[in-house]
């Protein structure tokens, strides 16, 4: 047999294939690492503007306003309404009572349907109709398929309009509420979270007391239907819901369900509670001897949404705050005093809100690194801000604008609450044009007109023995605050 030495053609068209092929991805691979740009390079186009889904606003004959929002991707079925109410207006000596009131409207049953029977109705069609009162605001909400809908809005609608209250899911609010007030000062953020506002609103301030065994005591049933009777009518709510529904049919369904509930003629928009700062500067102190790091906490009383201002404060919050953040890069990574370190304007819709920074650090770094904060906070009143953290701030701020209306149901809310608090409903585009328009002048502007480093309430939650050196580093006089559960 004759076996030649010579490749044959089929094998050498195969080779010249496979070298062509080996130059062609050489050849890309060098364009492509000569055409690769680091990522500051790259130029993106900008982003396209946020349009809001269609919505309908009307108003009921007995006052109620309802917002519709079709949304069909699924068959499912949301609503809220949302309250005029809130605990800053539930008496002092019964701190605790509008959290109740939220919390057995729901459990308590109606006049149509027990608790078990509410709550085997709803799981037997995977819904919920939840309420809640918090600080400023009440709430009542459900989700349904589009298939049980008028069931469970028929349900939502009694539990908005006839809550019995019943003793015995009171008597089981108030036991799980007591487990709480046990249980809050086992996280020392959440000790400084609650001592920090009542030194800047004041303990007895709506905005800062705390529910004690005391204050649940005194709160009977009869305080629940009256809180109730007070705030829920339906000239006092707005209604919202969006999903997969037909609207001319939700407006008949909404008729039928609450547009024969009589309106309130006599109902007043409940007046604010007064709001002052209860200290303008001091060092306190929580002594928690299991630490073995300090929860810092330091800041002023600050302002409301409506500020002109706001979006230079903003974009101010911006170059503190983040990765590439002044208090990221001073504080964190080039003194290493922190793993997480924050300083934000943080506002409020219809009251005053804090300015406040801090985070944890370790027990002996304490002293330094409330110096370092300080110091930060004076350096944005006298340092100019850079055009590439201006430029850094902004962008990150409009870049995350769309996240504000991820969904219908987000947005409707927004539109909600913006009514709820007398603000334009395009507030936020308003805040998006204002952000945009910000210049390194109006930062460092608003920096010296509302920052006061000369007026910082501080306050330190860890363990006395270890913070070396001690917190008289940082002011002659260390206020001590006892957090001991009254009662206990």
């Amino acid at each position: 047999m004759k076996v030649s030495i010579f490749p044959s053609k089929r094998l050498i068209y195969a080779l010249m294939m496979a070298f062509a092929f080996f130059l062609a991805t050489f050849s890309f691979s060098l364009a492509a690492t000569a055409q690769a740009k680091h990522y500051t390079q790259l130029q993106l186009p900008p982003l396209p503007p946020v349009k809001l889904p269609k919505y309908e606003r009307y108003v009921l004959n007995n006052g109620m306003v309802v917002y519709l929002m079709e949304d069909h991707e699924l068959p499912l079925v949301s609503g809220t309404a949302l309250v005029r109410t809130g605990s800053r207006w539930e008496p002092g000596e019964k701190v605790g009572l509008a959290d109740l009131t939220g919390t057995v409207m729901r459990t308590g049953g109606t006049k149509k349907h027990s608790p078990d029977e509410l709550n085997e109705i709803l799981e037997q069609r995977a819904a919920s109709v939840e309420t809640g009162i918090g600080e400023g605001s009440g709430s009542a909400s459900f989700e349904a398929l589009t298939e049980d809908l008028d069931t469970v809005f028929g349900l939502f609608a009694e539990v908005l309009r006839e809550p019995v209250f019943a003793p015995e899911k009171l008597d089981l609010a108030k036991t799980q509420e007591k487990g709480g007030i046990a249980r809050r000062n086992d996280d020392p953020d959440d000790i400084a979270t609650r001592e920090f506002r009542k030194l800047i609103y004041g303990k007895e301030s709506p905005y800062a007391r705390t529910v004690e065994y005391a204050t649940l005591e005194k709160i009977q049933r009869d305080d629940l239907v009256q809180f109730y009777q007070r705030y829920f009518h339906p000239n006092n709510i707005i209604l919202g819901i969006v999903g997969d529904f037909d609207s001319k049919k939700m407006r008949s369904l909404i008729q039928a369900k609450l547009g024969n509930w009589q309106r309130n003629p006599k109902i007043t928009k409940p007046q604010l509670p007064e709001v002052k700062a209860a200290n303008t500067s001091g060092v306190f102190f929580v002594n928690q001897p299991q630490l073995t790091q300090s929860s810092v906490l330091i800041g002023h009383l600050g302002g409301k949404f409506d500020s002109p201002d706001y979006a230079a404060l903003d974009v101010l919050n911006g170059v503190f705050n983040g990765f590439g953040g002044r208090l990221f890069n001073e504080v964190r990574s080039r003194q290493g005093l922190a793993y997480s370190v924050y300083g934000y304007w943080s506002p409020r819709f219809d009251y005053p809100g804090i300015f406040l920074a801090g985070g944890q650090t370790r027990s002996d770094a304490t002293v330094q690194f409330v110096k370092s904060l300080q110091a930060e906070i004076k350096r944005i009143q006298a340092q100019p801000v850079s055009p590439q953290e201006l430029a850094f701030a902004k962008e990150s701020t409009l870049n995350s604008f769309v996240f504000n209306f991820q969904d219908p149901a987000q947005t409707l809310s927004r539109l909600m609450r913006y009514e709820y608090y007398g603000y334009p409903a395009d507030f936020l585009f308003r805040y998006q044009k204002a952000v945009a328009a910000t210049t390194a002048a109006d930062v460092q502007r608003v920096a010296k007109q509302y920052l006061k480093p000369d007026n910082l309430v501080t306050l330190v939650v860890g363990n006395q023995t270890t913070i070396q050196p001690p917190l008289t580093g940082l002011a002659k006089q260390v206020t001590p605050i006892d957090v001991t559960i009254p009662g206990v």
